[in-house]
C-alpha cells in the first residue's frame, strides 16, 4: 500500500510554494529563449583565472583544514576581511558580529525561524524581494505591505503599520529586488527614526549595494541608525544587515553574511547548527583568498561597466520601442527594473504570448505580499549580453504595442 504523504506534511507546509522565478530559470535552459527572469548574475565577469589559482594555493597549502569541518560562526580570516570592509562604510563592527551562511537565503530562513511566530506581522515593502515571503511564509508570517515609489518606501504609511507591533521592518534600500528603486536619504532617516519611537527593529537586505552604476552612494541604514542614537560608527544592533558575495564574486559558492548584535548571532548559530552545521570550508577559504588584497574592489569596478551598458541598452530601446501608457524604472544600478502595464492588462497573461514570441519575464504579482501588481514586471538586465536585451527588449516591445493598439 503507497503511503498517503499527503496527510504527513507539517502544517507550515501548506504555505510553502515554489519559486515563479526558480520555474521561469528552466528557460534558460532553452537556447531560443531570451529570458529576463532570473536574477543571474553575468557568467562573463566571474573571475575564474582568480578561483582557479586561489583553489590551487588553498589545496597546496592548507589543503586538509579546506577539506574538514569548520566552526558555525564562519571562517575567521573571512569574517575579519568582512568586518574591516564594513568599517570603510563608516560602520565599526567586530567579526563577533558576524555569521557567514550558505547565501542570503539561508539567512532569511534563519531570521524567520528566529523571530517569527505564526501570525506575526512583517513590514515590506510592496513589492518586495519574492525569496524573502517564500522564506518567511513557511513560519506564518503575515505582511503589512507599505507602497513604494521611485524614491523606495513611501514612509508617510510607515508609522501606521508600526502600530500594529509588528516583529521587524524588511527592506532593501539599494536598487530593491524586484523594483530597482533606490530609498532616498531623507526616507532613510525616516525609517530609523520611527524603528526607534516604536522599539521595531530593522532588516536591512543589502546584495546590490556595491553595483552603484550613477550617483552618490547613499548611507546604509546602520550606519544611520549608529548616527541617530548618537554612537557615529559604532554598530547599534537595532539592524541587522545582511549582503553576499553572489553578485560580486559567484552566486554558486553560496556565500552570505549577516551582521548582527552578538546575542543574536550566537541564536543564528544555534539555528544554523540544526540546518547544516556550517557554511562549505573550501568555499570560504577560497572567497578569502579571491578577495583580500584589494582584488574586490578592482573586479567590481569592472562589474558595474558591464552591467550599466546593458542597463543603458534596456533603457534605450524601451525608450525606442515600448508603446505609450507603458512606463518602468531608470535603476541607477543593481540588476533589475520595473515595468508598469496599462492598469487594464494582466502581464501573467503578456507572458504567455511573450513565450511564444521566445522571451520572458517575471510577473509582477509575485513580489506583493498581499496581492497587487498585476500589471507589473520585473526585468533583468545582468545576464544577458547587450545585443540580445536589445533583440528580447525589442520582441517585448513589440507585443505590448499590438496589445496596447487593441485596447
Amino acid at each position: 500500500m503507497e503511503t498517503p504523504w499527503e496527510y504527513r506534511y507539517a502544517h507550515r507546509t501548506q504555505r510553502m510554494g515554489s519559486s515563479v522565478v526558480r520555474e521561469l530559470l528552466k528557460l534558460t535552459e532553452q537556447p531560443d529563449i531570451i529570458s529576463f527572469g532570473g536574477g543571474l548574475p553575468a557568467p562573463e565577469v566571474f573571475p575564474l583565472k582568480e578561483f582557479k589559482d586561489a583553489c590551487d594555493y588553498v589545496l597546496d597549502h592548507d589543503g586538509a583544514q579546506a577539506l574538514q569541518y569548520s566552526t558555525t560562526e564562519g571562517y575567521s580570516p573571512l569574517r575579519g576581511m568582512i568586518a574591516r570592509h564594513t568599517t570603510r562604510y563608516n560602520v565599526s563592527i567586530k567579526p563577533e558580529n558576524i555569521l557567514i551562511t550558505s547565501g542570503s537565503q539561508q539567512a532569511l530562513d534563519f531570521i524567520g525561524r528566529l523571530f517569527v511566530n505564526r501570525g506575526d506581522y512583517i513590514v515590506v515593502e510592496s513589492p518586495t524581494y519574492l525569496g524573502a515571503l517564500q522564506a518567511w511564509n513557511a513560519y506564518g508570517a503575515q505582511y503589512i505591505s507599505i507602497p513604494m515609489d521611485e524614491h523606495g518606501m513611501i514612509v508617510d504609511e510607515l508609522e501606521k503599520a508600526l502600530r500594529n507591533g509588528p516583529k521587524f521592518i524588511y527592506v532593501l534600500p539599494n536598487f530593491q529586488n524586484p523594483s530597482g528603486a533606490t530609498l532616498s536619504l531623507e526616507r532613510r532617516q525616516r525609517i530609523v527614526e520611527l524603528a526607534d519611537k516604536y522599539g521595531v527593529p530593522i532588516v536591512e537586505d543589502d546584495p546590490y549595494g556595491q553595483l552603484r552604476y550613477e550617483g552618490e552612494h547613499l548611507p546604509s541604514l546602520v550606519y544611520l541608525d549608529s548616527q541617530y542614537r548618537g554612537d557615529d560608527g559604532t554598530y547599534t544592533g537595532n539592524v541587522i544587515y545582511l549582503s553576499t558575495f553572489s553578485k560580486i564574486l559567484s552566486p554558486g559558492i553560496r556565500l552570505a553574511w549577516v551582521i548582527a548584535p552578538e546575542q543574536v548571532i550566537k541564536k543564528l548559530v544555534n539555528a544554523k547548527q540544526a540546518a547544516d552545521l556550517h557554511t562549505a570550508t573550501f568555499n570560504q577559504m577560497i572567497a578569502y583568498e579571491v578577495g583580500k588584497g584589494g582584488f574586490l574592489d578592482e573586479h567590481v569596478k569592472i562589474i558595474r561597466d558591464v552591467y550599466k551598458e546593458r542597463r543603458d541598452v534596456m533603457l534605450e530601446t524601451m525608450d525606442e520601442i515600448w508603446p505609450a501608457g507603458t512606463q518602468w524604472t531608470k535603476p541607477q544600478g543593481g540588476m533589475f527594473l520595473w515595468g508598469i502595464l496599462p492598469k487594464d492588462m494582466d502581464s501573467a497573461e503578456v507572458l504567455k504570448l511573450a513565450i511564444e514570441r521566445k522571451v520572458a519575464f517575471v510577473p509582477g504579482m509575485a513580489f506583493h505580499a498581499n496581492g497587487g501588481g498585476l500589471n507589473t514586471m520585473r526585468l533583468n538586465f545582468s545576464y544577458s549580453k547587450p545585443e540580445i536585451i536589445r533583440e528580447g527588449t525589442t520582441r517585448l516591445g513589440l507585443l505590448l504595442r499590438e496589445l496596447v493598439s487593441k485596447n
